[in-house]
This record gives C-alpha cells, structure tokens and sequence, in this order.
C-alpha cells in the first residue's frame, strides 16, 4: 500500500476522513503520519467486463463519494469527473477482494428460502463435492444400467470399446470450455454465447435446453421401464390382446407412467429445488453402490458363477417367462406327461405331434448358463459384433440346431429383436451416457476456486468414467453369455434386469439403485433445463421468450418450468428410450461442437481476454473434438442431425433478422477483424483488375439546421446501384470546431444510419467537423475507406438554387468538390433532381434509360445502367444508347460497330446514332450568353466591397491590368486541351482537329452578325461556341429522351480557371434543361469494363 501512495501522493493529495467505510490506512510516502481516507467506488467501467456483484454482464452507474476534510486538509485537488472515471487504487483493490461471482442458479434459490432475505454465503465447494460428484452422478444413468450389457452383445466388446472411446474422446476434448467457464458463473450457455455472439449463444444454448428437456423425458422413460419391467410388472394399465400386442402395450404404459412421473417432478421442483438438493446425496449413493455391486457380482462369478440358466431351442433362445421347465417332457408319478413347452408349440396337452411346430420337433431343448463367469472363456465368443434386424430372433452361434421354418404364430415364443440395430444406432444411443460433463461448470458459480476446481474436476470425473465404461464393457463381455447380452428386457432369465444378474449379492441392489439414480437425474434434468431457458429469456436476444424469465420472487422460473415440461411431455410420448436418445444426442453433440469452436477461435484469434490457466490446452484439441462431434452427428443419425442443424438454423437466422443489440465482445466479432485485416491486406497487393471493378461509393450528404438528411433519395439512388453489393459510405462536413461540435456530429452520424437503415443502404457512416465544408469534402475525399477497401466514385448532389442565391459557397463547393475527384482520379455520378428519383417501393414496369455516349471514360456509361438493371425498380427498362456523329462521319457503320461492342460486352442495348448538323449560331444561343455573362458580372460586384470596387477602378487604368482582365477571359481550354492519347472518343483524333481548324472560320462568318447585335460585341466567343454545343446538344437529347425513365450523360470538367466557374454552372444548366431526371458522369481515367469475363 505504501508503494501505491508513493506513485499517487505526489500527483494527488489524497484527502482523509475517518474511517467509517473500512477503508485501512495508508502511510505517506514521507513517513510522517497516516492519512484514512472514505473514497469508495460502487463500479469501476471499463475494468472488468461484467458487474462486480452479479454474475451477469452489464454497467451499474459508477458513483464516488467525494472526500471528506481532516485536519482541515484541501480535498482532492483533481476534477470530480476525472475522480468519477479513475478511482483510487485502495478502493480498486478493496473491491477486487471482496468480489464475489456467485451463481443465480439452484443455490441462490435455496438460500432465499432459507434465508428469506438475508446475506448470502460466500462459495464454498471444492473440487470433490463440487465437480467430481455431480459429473459421475449426470454420467452415470439410465443406458449404464440399461443398455449397456446390450450394446456390448450386439457391437461385440471390440466395436463397444471403440464407441465408448469415440464418445468419451468428445467430452474429453469439450472439457477445454471449463477454461473459459470459470469465467463467470452462468455454465456452457454463458460460455457459448459471450465467446461466438448472441446468434450463435441464442441458436446452441436453446439446443442444449432442448437436449437437457428430453435427456429428462429419457430419464423419466428408464425409471418406468424399470417400474414396469422389472419392479412390479403387475402395475401395468394396459395388457397385450394378443401375443403380438405386448409391445404397443407396455408403450401405452410408459406414456401413462411417465406423464404422471413428470408431473410428480414437476411438482417437486416447483415446490422447492431445496428437496431435490437435499435427495442428491442419496440418489449419488445409489449409483456408486450398483456400480460396486457389478464389480462385486464380476469378480465373485470367477469362483462361484450365479445361477441364471438360460432355455435354448436348438440355437434359438427362448422367453423364459412363460414356463418353468425347460424341457419337452416331464416325469410326474413316474409318468412321462407334456410340459409346459409343448403345450406352447404343440396346442396340446398330449404327446401329440399333430399341431407341432416343425422346429420344435427337429430340434432338442437344452440349457446354458447365463452367466458363465469371468474364468469360462466366454469373452472370445463375444469379441465380435452380432447386429440383428427388427424381430429377428436372438440365436447362439456354434449351437447344433436342425434349420428349419417354425410357425409364425410361435414368434412371440422367443427372445426377438425389437429394433433393428447398427453401429450408428448404438453410438446414438450410448452417447447420452456421456453427456454429464455439464454439471461442473453449470456449478461453477458455488465454487471456491472455479479456475481450479473445474478442469480438475471434470478431467477426474471423464478418466473415471471412461474407466468404468470400459471396464464394465470387459467384463461383460467376460461373464455373460453372448445371447443374454443381446436380450435387452431379460426375457431369457426371467425379466430380470441383465446387469442385476451379474451384481452381488443381489440383483435388486442394482435394480433399485437404477431406479432412483434415474430419477434423480430427471429431477436434476428439470431443475437445470428452467433455468437454461430463463437465462436465455433474460438476455432478451430472442424477443418473444420475454415470459420466460420471469417467476416467483425468489426467482424460481415457473413459467419456463411449464413449458420444460411440456417439451418432455412429448418425449414421454414417444415412449421408447432408444428413440428418444438420439433426439438429446444431437442437441448435446451441436452444444459439444460450438464449445470447441469457441475455444479453438478465441485461441486462434489470440483474444487478449483469453487467458486459459489450464497449462494442458492447445486449440488443436478442440478442432479435433469438433471433428469428432460433427462426424458422430452423422454417424448416430444422420436426419437428426439435419434437422437438429436446421433448427439451430432457424433460431440464428431469427435473432440475426431481430438484430441481437447485445455487445459481448465474442469472438465472431474478432474472427470478423482478423478476416477484414487479411482481406485488406491482400487487397493493398495492386489496383483490382477491371473484371472486378465496381462502384464503391463515398455519397456526399447534405445536412440542414435540424441535422436532417436534406435529399434522402440520394441514399435511394446509393441503395439502387449497390444492391447492397461493395463498399458505401456515407460521408457528411458540419461547419465548425470539432471540440464544441462533437455532440452535434454524434447526433448527425445517428441521423445518418437511421436514414441509411430505411433506405435500406448497407455501409459505413462518416461525418467530419471542419472550419470550411470545402475542406471537410476534400479531407472525405482524400481519407475515408481503409487499405484496398477505398472508394473509387464520389455521388455528389447538384447545387439546387444556385442561381438564386446570393452566396456563392453552395456552387462553389460543388465545383472544387468536382476538381477534387478528378485531381483523385475518382469517378463522379451527380444526379440532377434526384427528388424526382423513384424510391425502392416504386416500380418501372416499362420504359427506357437512355445513355448518351459523347466521348469515352473507361466504359462508365455502360456499367452503371447494367448495374441500375440488377435492381428490381429499374428491371424491366430497356436501355439505349446513343452516340453523336458528324456530318461527315460514316454513321451505318458506327452504329455496326457500336452494336458488334456492345455484343462482345453481353449488354443488351438498342443502339441510335445521332447526326448533329453544323448549322449557324442562334440568336437564343447569344442571348443566353449574354445572360451568363451578364448575370456573372452583376455577382462579382455585388460581392465586391467599397475597398475592392476602388482598388478595380485603379487596375482598369493599368494597361497591364486590362491584359490581364482580357486573359481572365481567353479561353484557356481551347489553347492547352489537347485531345489525351490514352482516351478514345467518339470522334477520332483527326476529326477533333479539323474541328479546332473549324473554329476559327466560324467565328468569322459570324463577325457581321455580331456586329449587328447590340451588346454582343464584347462577347466571349469561347462561351459563345460551348454555349452554341449545349445548346444543340440539349435540343437532340430531349428531342430523343424526353420521355426516358433516365439519361445518363457525359460531364463536363470544369475550366482550368476558376473565373470561369460561374459559366461552367451555366452550361451543366443550359445542358440539362428539360430533362426530368439526369445522371451526370465522370470517368476516374481508368477502365471500368471489359469484354472478358
């Protein structure tokens, strides 16, 4: 503490108070006395990533106490919002000891109740009670003591070893998530969804609250086929009519049962979790006791085998149950009478062999031992696997029989096949034996030392049951006859449970310890599944389970218990352990994968908040573990697994359509930086080649007072072009200071994107503060984008009322904002009343967009009208194209050529050629030149102030300053604008040339018509001719294109000098003129089409 003063005393003279806070005493850095001070911190932002006193991420508002006076010392000297934003180190390190991450889980439940109110206890479980157990207690279970001895005699001990190794294989590799679970206390939802994001936690934490409903439906269905099967068959409601109703019977049955065992539960987990707490003890009990038994009965059998003879006909094994002698004949009062056996196959009392079956006759009856022992050699007989089809009957190999057919009204007689069995059905159903490896992290909230506790924990707990499994497939396979273990309900020894046969000293320690193991884990099944279900409905990522997270006032989720057990009410429906297996396999194995993808990308992506403590971990792991989750979907089931994916689909789309507003810093969001990073790096490797050239957009908004977007259909058009398709962004300048201006950009930005989100336009946002809008479009211009991912067309709005305005800034902005691009070799698209553009709910059933084709700027007017095409409001216009040829130009034959490129460039276009006749100069051409000149002298003096008018009157005596005002207006372009030799157009080099060599006999055909003009005298004849050319060219494109749904159209550069700008305006209007809706365009100087694909 007093290194930490030392570092903070010179800096900030900590005021002192008593201290009535618990807060120690620190000592001056100097020694000379000791200062208490009070200031305390209820959050500290920005330091951890969740609150400090809930296990749940979110801020808690941040207050500091301000510092009392002692001995009339000055309180802190530093700012009270810098003390609100960077609390003193005492009370960081205070708050760091007394934090707690206790769960809102089972436990907290308990304690309200006991408690009602007061403080909780701190976490206190080890490794032992707290992972160690619970794991055993969720692995051990139902297909253990059910279906294990079945999985051994059907796959063989070989194939058995290698499903138990595949399924324990995949939870050893998923105990890797534990490093990411002792996080926080909130279990592998909490893990998935902060680790990959909302879409991906809503989509897998739903599927494990799936798998943990049904896994309780399973448990439920093993405890009442342990009831009816094995307890007290005598309970049964509903009896077979036949002999071959028994199985749709006993299924009637386990609906009945089970609907009220989960009821029962139901009830009990409503009533208090406290009960079912206080019973996992006993319900642990049960299940280390059967397992001991088995191993007990194992290791007896090797001296004194148990008596469980097993009936065989021939090599047909026989149900043992409905008859007590297995023999043909037996001898009472010394005569030979028919026994039971025969009156089954023969119909008769007699030794009558009329009726017989003929198998029955063929074959002798003979009995085996059941259980042979471990010394018997048993094991070489059961190595291999013996699958079986539904209903076929279970035969022993290497048995002497006579092969014949017997009737089939006998079949009820032997032990069948109820299903028919692979090695993809039998990992499907022995794989929710391994699925307990949940339970400590789900606990991870009571732990002591979560960090430690956990991977010790859950490593311990999958080495000792992997030892078991493989244990118990050994001896199985060494002490129980090959038949028996493929004799799934015990028919061939009495409708006893095959297990208990091998147990000691009895086999109703293993039957009644099955029992309540399996309902214990049901009771543990609906208890965890609500609370999964509401800690999902809590984090509102999935809007209409909003019901779901709330209950009673100690936050016992009771509506989210209702629906948990209607889900497994219909996996009691179903009513087949073996089929609802499955079901649960694939919600856990999809939980399993995503657990291991989120460890493996959080690794990869070297996340600076990873930091696994277990040293063990390598992300190779998991990929193997997600190999092997993924490959047993399919292998288990295959349709399970695609409709378990399906699902798991549907809820990401669904929350991904919502718009999941939770920011959990996941690591899809880092997996996303790490690919945009390698994509602009390759990106930055040269130019794109002009195949992949398109559009990527910088759209100049205008902002009005209210920060209003002031022409949206600006983003419409944006919209329309990109069809979400490359970069667009967003640019906008707000005139000002950036400091005091900040908020006001903050609020334009979110004017933006929400203009942006109904307009439908995807992309980036850019608002920039500068002293001058000009400088602000030129710093857009030059700065927005990243690497390669830069745009390369700036959409500019046109200067609406320029004329009118006194302020030249509006027209002036727009022409610097034009010389910008062309200095940047950008393309530039200017849409002229682009109030009249259609908006995206219009349609254009009909209609054309006309392209007029004056000179080449890299194919620019051919792309974007194929590109406008690709939307659904410009479809189904056509598009035409025209292009403009002189008297003397070959027009068939441009038109043939223009035609033969637009075919080698697969854009469909019907192709005009225009003949503009060289005709004289109008009178309306003169006059609105001399309404520009006019109109732009006027401006220049009404901004001219009295200083400036004086200094002018001066200049004008000057002969020097009269040349220099004549070459103000020479005609700069004319004299230095050679035609580029890297630019093709219209018309050929020559044909320009010859035009320039025109030029000057034109205007001297018109000097006696100037001179007869008053006022024409002093006119520009520069402006003169360009007025004459837009003149002309305005008349033939609304002559041809009035009608058009848009005209593309070539755009002037402005002129070299910028006392010509005004003029420049005038021309783009007089170019425009009568025209509904323009697109202006400017080529960037580059290719941005080709005919090759």
């Amino acid at each position: 503490m007093a290194g930490i003063e030392h570092i903070f005393l010179p800096l900030v003279p900590f005021c002192g108070c008593p201290s009535d806070f618990g807060v120690p005493v620190a000592e001056r850095a100097d020694g000379s006395g000791t200062v208490t001070y009070s200031c305390t911190l209820d959050d500290f932002p920005g330091v951890f990533p969740g609150s400090l006193r809930h296990a749940q991420e979110g801020v808690i508002p941040a207050t500091l106490q301000k510092c009392c006076e002692l001995q009339k010392l000055p309180c802190c000297l530093l700012p009270q919002e810098e003390l609100d934003i960077r609390p003193k180190v005492s009370s960081l390190l205070g708050k760091l000891v007394n934090y707690t991450n206790l769960t809102q889980g089972v436990k907290e439940h308990e304690e309200a109740e006991n408690t009602d109110g007061s403080k909780k206890k701190s976490p206190s479980m080890g490794t032992l009670m707290g992972v160690y157990l619970p794991c055993m207690q969720n692995i051990f279970g139902v297909i253990l003591f059910l279906r294990l001895t079945w999985m051994v005699g059907m796959a063989g001990v070989l194939q058995s070893f290698l499903i138990v190794l595949l399924c324990c294989c995949c939870v050893t590799f998923n105990h890797n998530f534990s490093d990411i679970s002792c996080f926080t206390a909130g279990g592998s939802y909490f893990m998935i969804s902060r680790s990959l994001g909302p879409e991906f936690g809503g989509a897998v934490g739903l599927c494990f609250y799936l798998g943990t409903t049904f896994a309780g439906a399973m448990y439920i269905l093993g405890a009442i086929e342990i009831l009816l099967t094995y307890i007290v068959p005598q309970a049964a409601i509903f009896h077979p009519s036949g002999a071959h109703d028994a199985s749709s019977a006993m299924l009637n049955n386990m609906r009945v049962y089970g609907t009220v065992f989960l009821i029962l539960m139901a009830v009990v987990v409503f009533v208090g979790v406290k009960y079912v707490n206080k019973f996992a003890s006993l319900f642990l009990a049960c299940v280390v006791i059967s397992i001991l038994s088995i191993y007990a009965g194992a290791i007896k059998s090797i001296f004194d085998p148990p008596e469980f003879p097993i009936c065989m006909l021939g090599n047909r094994t026989l149900s043992r149950d409905q008859f007590d002698v297995c023999a043909k004949t037996v001898v009472k009062d010394n005569i030979t009478v028919a026994s039971k056996l025969w009156e089954l196959f023969c119909h008769s009392t007699n030794l009558t062999t009329e009726h017989c079956d003929e198998y029955f006759l063929m074959n002798n009856v003979s009995e085996i031992a059941g259980i042979p022992g471990a010394a018997s050699g048993i094991l070489i007989d059961n190595l291999w696997s013996n699958y079986l089809e539904k209903g076929e009957i279970l035969e022993r190999a290497h048995q002497p029989s006579v092969d014949v057919a017997g009737q089939k009204n006998n079949l009820h007689l032997y032990v069948l096949s109820d299903i028919t069995t692979s090695f993809m059905v039998l990992v499907g159903i022995f794989f929710p034996s391994v699925t307990g490896i949940m339970a400590g992290s789900n606990r991870s909230g009571d732990l002591k030392d979560a960090q430690k506790s956990i991977p010790v924990g859950t490593i311990l707990a999958i080495v000792t049951t992997s030892l078991v499994y493989f244990s118990c497939v050994l001896l199985f396979g060494a002490c129980i006859e090959g038949v028996v273990l493929r004799d799934k309900f015990g028919d061939a020894v009495n409708k006893n449970l095959v297990v208990g046969t091998l147990s000691w000293p009895s086999p109703w320690v293993i039957v009644i310890g099955s029992f309540f193991s399996t309902c214990g884990a049901g009771l543990q099944s609906l208890t965890g599944a609500p609370r999964l279900l509401q800690a999902i409905a809590k984090d509102n990522i999935i809007p209409f389970l909003w019901i779901f997270g709330h209950g009673k006032a100690n936050g016992e989720p009771t509506w989210a218990l209702l629906l948990t057990a209607l889900i497994a009410e219909l996996g009691i429906l179903i009513a087949s352990l073996d089929m609802v297996a499955p079901i649960l396999s694939m919600f856990f194995l999809m939980c399993y994968l995503f657990v291991n993808l989120a460890c493996a990308v959080q690794t990869l992506l070297r996340t600076p908040n990873w930091r696994p403590r277990f040293k063990y971990y390598h992300w190779a792991l998991s990929f193997l573990g997600m190999s092997i989750c993924l490959a047993l979907m399919f292998i288990s089931s295959w349709y399970y697994a695609l409709v378990a994916m399906l699902i798991a689909g549907m809820i990401y789309k669904y929350i991904e359509y919502q718009g999941a507003e939770k920011e959990w810093g996941d690591g899809i969001r880092g997996l996303s930086l790490s690919a945009a990073r390698y994509a602009l790096l390759r990106l930055e490797e040269g130019p794109p080649h002009t195949k992949n050239w398109r559009p990527q957009l910088l759209v100049l908004l205008k902002l009005d007072e209210d920060l209003h977007v002031k022409y949206p259909r600006l983003l419409t058009f944006a919209s329309q072009l990109k069809a979400g398709k490359g970069l667009t962004i967003i640019g906008s300048v707000i005139q000002g200071n950036f400091l005091e201006t900040y908020g006001e950009a903050q609020a334009a930005e979110q004017t933006i994107k929400n203009m942006m989100e109904i307009e439908k336009v995807k992309g980036f946002c850019q608002v920039v503060v500068a002293n001058k809008v000009r400088e602000g479009i030129a710093h857009l211009i030059q700065s927005c984008g990243l690497g390669g991912m830069k745009h390369n067309t700036v959409v500019l709005g046109w200067p609406y009322g320029w004329r009118q305005s006194e302020d030249p800034r509006s027209w002036k902005t727009f022409i610097g904002t034009v010389r910008c691009t062309t200095a940047a070799h950008l393309a530039l698209l200017v849409p002229k009343n682009v109030s009249f553009y259609p908006s995206n709910h219009e349609r254009y059933n009909e209609g054309n967009i006309d392209v007029w084709w004056i000179v080449h700027d890299g194919g620019m007017l051919m792309l974007l009208p194929f590109l406008l095409k690709q939307h659904k409001v410009w479809r189904k216009c056509k598009m035409r194209i025209f292009t403009v040829a002189q008297m003397d130009d070959n027009s068939i034959q441009m038109k043939k050529d223009l035609a033969t490129f637009l075919y080698q460039l697969r854009i469909e276009a019907e192709v005009e050629v225009v003949e503009m006749v060289r005709d004289d100069i109008s009178a309306y051409t003169y006059e609105r030149t001399l309404m520009m000149e006019q109109r732009s002298q006027m401006l220049r003096q009404m901004r001219l102030t009295k200083t400036e008018r004086e200094r002018e009157a001066q200049l004008v005596k000057d002969r020097h300053s009269v040349a220099r005002l004549e070459s103000l207006y020479s005609d700069e372009e004319d004299e230095g604008d050679p035609v580029p030799e890297n630019i093709q157009m219209t018309w050929t080099k020559e044909k320009c040339d010859a035009e320039k060599r025109n030029r000057g006999s034109a205007v001297g055909s018109f000097r006696d018509l100037i001179s007869i003009k008053p006022g024409w005298e002093n006119l520009n004849q520069s402006n003169v001719r360009r007025m004459h050319t837009a003149v002309k060219l305005n008349e033939v494109i609304v002559n041809r294109s009035h009608d058009a749904r848009l005209v593309l159209l070539n755009m002037p550069g402005p002129p070299k000098n910028t006392d010509g700008d005004e003029n420049y305006m005038e021309f783009l209007e007089v170019l425009t003129e009568g025209l509904e809706r323009v697109l202006l365009v400017r080529g960037g100087g580059r290719e941005v089409i080709t005919i090759y694909s």
